[in-house]
């Protein structure tokens, strides 16, 4: 008995890690930006999982500043790039390049090799660049004349990009859309956050105050661990019939793919330890599915955000979530 109850403390204390992990990411980052605790803890989950995400909305929301605290807030080594039409693959992977002291050809890493990357207005590169992107963001390496180099670990793109403006961009294909791992919509802010945004842009440097409270050895840990997050059928069954809606509807051209599904399987696994919990249930996928899916979908006659964050809020209307007795 005595040594079933010490069990029962070691995983109630592990999951007070992961608790632990997402309160003080939300708490730094938040001394940053006002009122974006969701979406911090949307990026959190999807750090944990090994995943990319790409914030969308208009300028001037503080998608930057929200990543360059986020990536003060987890330590680690940080790069921003800013995407423009004359952006070349090299200068994202890097160069062999000729040593005249030593004669011979040494490689010269390009800001890729980084914990978190900002790759700030991702479409405004060309395609070419953009696909440059694919294998660092897939296999967390890049090849360069013949030669494969790995990439930092952890590894993370969060890229920024404005979806009304459409003058001198380049759309991204959905083969790279697919590799995010979420798309998050950042929206305007009320009017008493704005009150408090204005009050605190009287200081000189808003970042002074973030600081690094994460250790990577902690990260490593929430990451190999939190696949232990029980899912009984009956939800997994609730998160297929999600993903094959998508598949089968009428009104939807190209549903989500298995990577998909997996990426919401992992996220609503991170979702539920966030919770205190060793278990996922329905809400925590109904939660995160319009996030983790609607890039990953194209609806007929309509490509913008909005729709596809509808058409995904009717699709979860329409399927029963199941009682779940845990």
């Amino acid at each position: 008995m005595e040594n079933k109850s010490i069990f029962i403390r070691r995983i109630y204390m592990d999951i007070d890690r992961y608790v632990d992990f997402k309160e003080k990411v939300v708490k730094n980052v938040s001394k940053a930006i006002v009122g974006k605790e969701k979406i911090i803890e949307l990026i959190a989950i999807s750090f944990i999982c090994g995943g990319h995400v790409l914030l969308e909305d208009v300028p001037g929301l503080g998608k930057t500043l929200m990543v360059k605290a986020f990536a003060k807030t987890v330590g680690g080594s940080f790069k921003r790039i800013q995407f423009t039409p004359d952006l070349l693959p090299s200068d994202l992977t890097g160069v062999n390049f000729y040593n005249q002291k030593k004669a011979e050809f040494e490689f010269r890493p390009g800001p890729l090799f980084a914990n978190i990357i900002l790759a700030d207005e991702i479409n405004r590169a060309t395609p070419r660049t953009q696909s440059s992107l694919l294998e660092a963001m897939e296999e967390k390496q890049v090849t360069v004349d013949g030669v494969t180099w790995k990439l930092p670990d952890p590894f993370m793109v969060l890229a920024t990009q404005n979806p009304v403006e459409t003058y001198g961009t380049f759309p991204l294909p959905e083969a790279e859309l697919d590799r995010f791992f979420m798309r998050i919509k950042v929206g305007y802010p009320t009017r008493e956050e704005e009150i408090e945004i204005i009050n605190r842009n009287k200081k000189r440097d808003i970042l002074e105050d973030v600081e690094s409270v994460i250790s990577l050895d902690e990260v490593y840990y929430l990451r190999d661990n939190f696949s232990e997050a029980r899912i009984s059928r009956e939800v997994m069954d609730y998160l297929l019939d999600i993903v094959e809606y998508t598949r089968n509807s009428d009104s939807i051209l190209l549903g989500v793919s298995p990577r998909g599904s997996i990426a919401l399987f992992k996220a609503s696994q991170v979702y539920a330890l966030f919770n205190g919990r060793d278990y996922v249930i329905p809400e925590d996928i109904k939660y995160l599915a319009p996030f983790v899916l609607n890039h990953r979908i194209i609806s007929i006659g309509s490509s913008r955000t909005k729709d596809i964050y509808e058409n995904i809020n009717i699709i979860l209307e329409n399927i029963k979530v199941p009682l779940e007795e845990v």
